[in-house]
């Protein structure tokens, strides 16, 4: 059955912007560990360069698994591990084989659950490579055309040649609730957040309290998850969410620590994530603040959670906005991952903020702002020249400077030299 699989989809597979470091990774360590959020495609892209594979949430092969783990992991190399984390044992089991045989590309592990630290022994550092997987961006959907590539900003003075965009408020409000779930490519309901909605029953119902085998409220669960999708791209803190809890519940029962114990399940189900902020430097002499920004991993769950269709948050723009910049975020931190980059935000204590500052590792950055419409265009040009100004002679000027929106209809450089592109032209 594994090997009917591993065929299927070495012939119908979608290509995925984490491939071409994936295989630089398989050719480099004797494992991957592939993490990321339940239906991204995580399967599929180990599939794809797989020769042989075993899925532990089947109960036979979990059982086996628990009792003799070294002889589930013998097979054809690379051998997959579908969802290893349901019996821990095998990552140490992996790590002792790679020690032994002394041969790269080994075993591709794939997990949307990270296993409690101490169910395993070791951390699997210089035999396990890491890489965490998102749903498709826009440009792994077709979405995009793709003319606007990150890492040419980053290489070509920051300026891009004038393109026509057909992105809209009305497309990004469907794409937000669609999500970037791969089943979309094939399903023949195209009603926006069908999809999304399933999977938050299921992390409801069932998902959080298998994480870590603590059983949680459901109705808890479900109003935490609805305080998270109002506060999306924010750095909401634990406090904010009890009260918004508190506010429907009528009573004060539940503490920030449990809060606390709640967001951490749904971080290690890879449901949420958090932005990271950005000090200039080591030893900047700017007050930053340090929170960082909470994101679903895909804004369609912040969606669902909400109820919200693409008609409602047309009456309910901040919220849109917010939903839209998630999104921004999502496909921004997939494009920088393709260069060694990664996507921060930036606040200080002088009030300053900026969305998003993608880093790459020779110290490059470039600073972006996330705006719906073309009114917002004036208001955010100044907030990023006044960044590049506030941190001369701190940090090397910026790469660029940009605009991402979902409004315009054209990608260009502005006279000021801020960059205006419609997230349907961006690609890595």
């Amino acid at each position: 059955m594994s090997e009917d699989f591993i065929q299927s989809i070495k012939k119908n597979y979608r290509p995925r912007i984490i491939d071409t470091r994936f295989n630089e990774l398989l050719d480099t360590f004797g494992g991957v560990l592939i993490t990321g959020p339940k239906w991204c495609g995580k399967s599929w892209s180990a599939a794809k360069v797989a020769e042989s594979a075993i899925f532990i949430d089947d109960a036979d092969n979990a059982a086996r698994a628990r009792l003799l783990p070294e002889l589930v992991l013998n097979g054809v190399t690379p051998r997959l591990i579908d969802e290893w984390q349901d019996v821990p044992a095998l990552w140490d089991a992996a790590r002792r084989l790679i020690d032994t045989r002394r041969k790269p590309g080994q075993f591709i592990f794939t997990g949307s659950t990270t296993p409690p630290k101490e169910r395993t022994s070791h951390t699997g550092t210089g035999r396990f490579a890491r890489l965490r997987m998102r749903t498709l961006t826009l440009f792994e959907e077709g979405l995009s055309s793709g003319s606007v590539s990150l890492k040419e900003l980053f290489d070509c003075s920051g300026k891009i040649q004038s393109q026509l965009s057909k992105y809209d408020f009305s497309k990004a409000l469907k794409d937000i609730c669609n999500g970037g779930w791969p089943s979309n490519l094939w399903t023949t309901n195209k009603r926006p957040g069908v999809i999304a909605g399933e999977y938050l029953k299921s992390v409801v119902e069932n998902d959080l309290s298998r994480a870590d085998g603590i059983r949680r409220d459901p109705q808890m669960v479900s109003l935490l998850l609805r305080s998270l999708a109002r506060n999306s791209a924010t750095t909401v803190k634990a406090t904010t969410l009890r009260q918004d809890i508190i506010a429907v519940e009528g009573d004060d029962l539940i503490s920030d620590q449990t809060i606390r114990s709640y967001l951490q399940a749904l971080k290690d189900l890879f449901i949420i994530e958090e932005q990271p902020s950005w000090a200039p430097s080591l030893r900047s002499r700017k007050r930053i603040r340090v929170s960082p920004k909470l994101h679903f991993s895909d804004p369609s769950l912040a969606a669902a959670a909400l109820g919200a269709t693409p008609e409602l948050l047309q009456q309910d723009i901040q919220t849109a906005g917010f939903l839209f910049e998630s999104i921004c975020y999502r496909d921004l931190s997939v494009y920088a991952s393709a260069i060694n980059g990664r996507v921060h935000h930036y606040q200080d204590n002088a009030g300053l903020e900026v969305d998003m500052v993608i880093t790459l590792e020779d110290g490059r950055w470039g600073a972006i702002e996330v705006k719906l419409g073309v009114f917002e265009f004036d208001k955010a040009a100044a907030n990023l020249q006044h960044l590049s100004r506030k941190l001369s002679g701190e940090a090397p000027a910026p790469s660029f400077l940009a605009i991402v929106t979902a409004s315009g209809g054209v990608a260009q450089t502005r006279s000021d030299g801020v960059n205006v592109i419609p997230l349907d032209c961006l690609a890595p």
